[in-house]
């Protein structure tokens, strides 16, 4: 064992563990937590007496790497030039390259800015399987952070086809099993089941009971058929599942729809916020928050982000083409790109600036709060703002003081479009997250959610992944500016300043399949696409090539 850190005196907040608050002192070495050391002292002892010291954040739901992305960066280069992170090179500084941008901020400046909130892993949860390579490629450039990625499925000609052709429920559950490690994905995300294709074939709208164009399959059998197939897989995380009618007046109906649809099946059904609308009032938009978050709360097969709407400047990036196009009138500035991949996936980009004097962007914002305060398991639900489709993550720690602080809340709700705050039932909820809670919807249920056994606690054998901040009652001070950040027992950032690079891993899970399904797909590959299934393939080394790669088992649903 090389030499061992001590972090003497700390308040320790370990759900996963059950400790909430206790002091106690923190031991770590080779890059891992370990139990208290006998007989010598620790090599190093640092004091965070009184400090509060948690495992390192886990983003489990953040648009980082994939075309989207860059495509992104490409039409904000104002976010760039506003935004720059001019950090100077050399030894001095770590190593630290330059970067920019705050909605579509580049590789580095994604790494370092996620360290200095006190995140050592982040989740890519869009990745089109045509485009799997190039997603992995931005994210071997992404310092500081372990990652992974969720292949979309759902859209792809393949599994329609399958579907189509009434193909056993062992098949879907073959050529999803290979669809994950031909793109070494952890997880599977269907967005919008069914739209994207039917926006290639006119569709403007596709709900979640209607049969699509050309495959006249309904976005209920799709979700059906990948759930069940993830089930059957052991798949640790859900589907997870970007419903049908994002952002429409009404879409309440749809939601609860693909909750009871599901049966029983773990599901998570992520940036909930935007799939919660009503159509009551003058406006005919409303909050449905109160009937999503009572499905949630007597659902156990459901977990769920929240994709929080903060003001501001952002671009919404999306695979969900349908909506996006629809969006485009929206865009501020006004320009906007649509595109498809290979016909098995769409991307559209949009920008956008959420106004609080604007009614729907106020609603919308008290729309979150009030899921994340109404859904009362904080294991099964999690911490986003979909970045950067409600703000970009760098408003986390002023979304965690809105959660924390109920009188800040409703001096912030005081400020909205009135008519907007009267329609919202926030200022009766009284609701105030704990630190106890921040770290579950933070780090311990993300990890649990992804299956992440070594990390998201401090348990002895779980990585020194550490993240320890002042106790201020200003919790969006607190999380804003961490005093320690340790990535694999490295110590990364000091007083909310990167001191020095290092390189994360990436996280795939290997489910089991029959070899038989490859002879079905190197024919699809061959007569549909421009590449070969052979050459479609990332191996494990190609992926190992730029840090570790960490392969989780099949355990069965985080949710089961």
């Amino acid at each position: 064992m090389s030499a061992v850190t001590a972090l003497r005196g700390g308040r320790i907040f370990d759900p996963a563990q059950g400790r909430a608050g206790d002091g106690a002192d923190l031991f770590f070495a080779d890059g891992r937590i370990i139990s208290a050391p006998h007989g010598s002292p620790a090599a190093r002892d640092i004091d965070v007496s009184g400090k509060v010291v948690m495992a390192g954040g886990i983003d489990m739901h953040s648009h980082i790497a994939g075309g989207k992305v860059n495509i992104a960066r490409s039409l904000m280069i104002a976010d760039q030039r506003e935004n720059p992170d001019a950090r100077a090179g050399g030894l001095r500084s770590g190593g630290l390259r330059s970067g920019g941008g705050r909605a579509g901020p580049t590789t580095f400046t994604t790494g370092y800015r996620y360290a200095e909130l006190g995140y050592t892993a982040v989740f890519e949860p869009a990745m089109v399987p045509a485009n799997a390579r190039h997603a992995h490629a931005e994210l071997a450039d992404t310092p500081m952070i372990d990652k992974g990625c969720y292949v979309m499925l759902g859209n792809d000609d393949c599994f329609l086809r399958l579907l189509a052709r009434g193909a056993a429920a062992s098949e879907l559950a073959d050529y999803v099993a290979w669809m994950m490690r031909a793109t070494q994905a952890i997880a599977v995300k269907v967005v919008n089941p069914g739209g994207i294709s039917a926006f290639k074939f006119n569709g403007r709208s596709l709900h979640f009971d209607d049969p699509s164009p050309f495959y006249e399959i309904t976005p209920r059998r799709i979700v059906t058929a990948l759930a069940t197939a993830l089930r059957d897989l052991g798949v640790v995380h859900p589907l997870h599942i970007h419903a049908n009618d994002l952002g429409l007046p009404g879409n309440v109906e749809t939601t609860l729809a693909t909750i009871a649809a599901a049966d029983g099946l773990p599901i998570h059904l992520t940036h909930l916020q935007f799939h919660s609308y009503g159509t009551e009032g003058d406006r005919r938009f409303s909050s449905a928050a109160a009937r999503i978050a009572e499905a949630v709360n007597r659902s156990r097969h459901v977990s769920v982000d929240i994709g929080q709407v903060m003001f501001g400047q952002t671009v919404t990036a999306s695979g969900d083409t349908m909506s996006q196009y629809r969006n485009r009138r929206f865009a501020s500035p006004k320009k906007w790109v649509c595109m498809d991949i290979e016909c098995d996936g769409g991307c559209g980009l949009v920008p956008f600036r959420y106004r609080d004097q604007n009614f729907v962007n106020a609603l919308q914002w008290a729309i979150g709060l009030e899921l994340f305060l109404l859904i009362e398991d904080p294991w099964r639900v999690f911490l986003t703002t979909d970045h950067p489709n409600g703000a970009p993550f760098t408003t986390y720690p002023h979304l965690i003081r809105l959660l924390m602080d109920k009188g800040f809340r409703d001096s912030m709700l005081a400020t909205i479009h009135p008519e907007a705050a009267a329609a919202s039932t926030l200022g009766s909820i009284r609701r105030e997250y704990s630190l106890d809670e921040i770290a579950i919807i933070t780090r311990a249920g993300p990890a649990r959610i992804l299956g992440l056994a070594d990390r998201g606690h401090l348990g002895a054998g779980a990585a020194a992944d550490i993240t320890v901040l002042a106790d201020d009652p200003d919790r969006e001070a607190m999380f804003s500016r961490p005093a320690l950040v340790f990535k694999d027992g490295t110590q990364v950032v000091r007083d909310g300043r990167v001191i020095a690079s290092v390189q994360g891993g990436t996280h795939v899970t290997e489910p089991a399949y029959d070899r038989a399904i490859e002879s079905r797909i190197d024919s699809f590959f061959a007569e549909n696409l421009t590449v070969r299934a052979g050459n479609f393939r990332i191996s494990d080394d190609q992926v190992a090539e730029s840090g570790p790669r960490f392969a989780h088992p099949c355990a069965g649903s985080a949710l089961a």
